[in-house]
């Protein structure tokens, strides 16, 4: 899927390639960073922790890698980017932490019973969570340098590098040369869909944005998922999910309010300069 986003990618090559001569040492390899982390690592821990409780649905993996991610993001944030963390912003963070949790847990309690494989599974969420979350930041660091095309195109093209060593190491690789048609197709179906596509209006986005604040208004997919469920499955939302919902939009409004008085800011500060 990686690469067939980035094949589609080079065919618009001349508004990003330009690019790449922007970028320092610094920036290749965070750009490295986010491919391993994001693009390999965090999928296979977040797979491997769903394996160890044999995909049962909410289970302690979805909450500590729902629940944690965002905290390793923010932090990544005001580590690297040195993004300040206001008392107002933690406040809201914590307020989406908990909607989120509404929305996801619909009768608010939590599938404890996984079984032996449960720690394990604990320890692969809370890494996926933690290579996700990190990346965030990471993406935001080369982004400041790069159009958001730039980097989408660096990510699928070393993606696909880290996983095939991992695929290597497990003597996979005879897979990659039995794909049917139906899974290519799907496979391309993704790239156009939550694949390259989504990766590019993301980074677009982030671009814009802080990383912390990037990293709460994330928390919209549980809900989007919901509503994906209410309108072609026919799923009743409950009284808990549509107060979380509700809860996410007041928060991702205030937290959008707040990333904007900051643009203002930094924009005023430069006039007077």
């Amino acid at each position: 899927e990686h690469l067939f986003g980035f094949i589609v990618l080079l065919f618009i090559s001349f508004k990003w390639i330009g690019d790449l001569r922007k970028m320092t040492k610094k920036e290749w390899i965070a750009i490295l960073a986010v491919s391993l982390f994001s693009g390999a690592l965090g999928t296979i821990f977040y797979t491997s922790a769903l394996q160890k409780v044999n995909f049962l649905p909410f289970s302690v993996v979805v909450l500590l890698q729902q629940q944690l991610q965002p905290i390793w993001a923010i932090a990544a944030a005001s580590i690297l980017l040195k993004e300040k963390i206001t008392k107002r912003f933690a406040v809201l963070a914590v307020v989406a932490l908990v909607a989120v949790y509404f929305v996801t847990f619909k009768d608010l309690s939590v599938n404890l019973y996984t079984g032996a494989g449960t720690i394990a599974a604990a320890a692969f969420a809370i890494g996926a969570g933690f290579m996700w979350g990190t990346s965030t930041a990471i993406s935001k660091f080369v982004l400041k340098r790069v159009n958001f095309l730039t980097a989408t195109a660096q990510r699928f093209f070393f993606a696909p590098l880290f996983a095939l060593l991992f695929i290597s190491f497990q003597g996979q690789t005879q897979a990659l040369f039995s794909l049917t048609f139906e899974q290519i197709r799907t496979l391309l179906v993704i790239t156009f869909s939550t694949g390259m596509l989504a990766l590019a209006i993301y980074y677009y986005g982030l671009k814009k944005v802080q990383a912390k604040i990037s990293s709460i208004l994330e928390l919209a997919f549980p809900a989007a998922a919901i509503f994906i469920d209410y309108f072609l499955y026919q799923k009743v939302l409950t009284p808990t999910q549509i107060l979380g919902v509700v809860v996410l939009i007041f928060v991702a409004y205030q937290i959008t309010k707040e990333n904007k008085n900051n643009t203002t800011s930094k924009s005023s500060k430069a006039k007077d300069l």
